[in-house]
């Protein structure tokens, strides 16, 4: 059984998952959490565009990504607008390991 991986952005990032054969969601402006709603119903792996997800409230998006299925992956822009949070940053905050 293949997982449906479903990319949501904008058109121009969405033609490139589109031809790699993921399904696509180009949310209107105000449609955003609304649209990772959607996408996390039907699918096993979403990928959220850094500049949708900068237009996601955060515990909406804290949830989403803490959840253990689907899993949610925010990636970069196509036009570098958005900046994706570092990882690794990330997790020495949380482990309580940042200055």
């Amino acid at each position: 059984m293949q997982a449906v991986v479903i990319y949501i952005g904008d058109e121009l990032g969405a033609a490139g998952y589109r031809l790699a054969g993921a399904q696509v969601i180009v949310p209107a402006p105000g449609e955003e959490a609304a649209a990772l709603g959607r996408a996390r119903q039907l699918g096993g792996l979403v990928l959220l565009c850094a500049q949708v997800a900068a237009r996601i409230d955060a515990d909406t998006l804290r949830q989403a990504s803490s959840a253990l299925s689907p899993l949610l992956l925010v990636v970069p822009d196509m036009q570098g607008q958005a900046r994706v949070g570092d990882l690794a940053e990330r997790l020495r905050t949380q482990l309580g390991l940042a200055a």
